[in-house]
């Protein structure tokens, strides 16, 4: 079943309503991951991993250790959308992909934080 996600002014068509964000701590150069799903009401934020430790790069509750990541589920209410500072200091944007694989490289630019929301969502 796919699902539909707006991203700033992109509407991306996903294969499933999962999907995962991941970028580079800007300070840190350390690798953050998060898995996503859209719900009928909004986000709701699965899991997230860590590549190592820093400054705001801490672990969170519960963390363990997984194939170099460290990986827990945080405790987090749904959200109804998600803002993505685009700093441009980190050399990428952020990479959001679908359980199939297709990717987007979204808040490369500088400039305006970027709204995530499900599709049909107000703003």
């Amino acid at each position: 079943m796919g699902s539909c996600l707006i991203a700033g002014a992109m509407t991306l068509a996903l294969a499933s309503p999962g999907f995962t964000l991941s970028w580079t701590h800007s300070v840190e150069k350390i690798t953050w991951r998060e898995s996503w799903a859209i719900t009928g009401t909004g986000l709701r934020l699965a899991e997230a991993a860590v590549k190592g430790s820093g400054a705001g790069m801490e672990p969170g509750d519960g963390a363990v250790l997984r194939n170099g990541w460290w990986v827990w589920v945080p405790d987090l209410p749904e959200l109804a959308e998600l803002h993505l500072a685009a700093s441009g200091a980190t050399g990428a944007g952020w990479r959001l992909c679908d359980s199939a694989g297709t990717c987007h490289e979204i808040g490369a630019a500088p400039g305006r934080a970027l709204r995530l929301a499900p599709c049909g969502a107000t703003e």
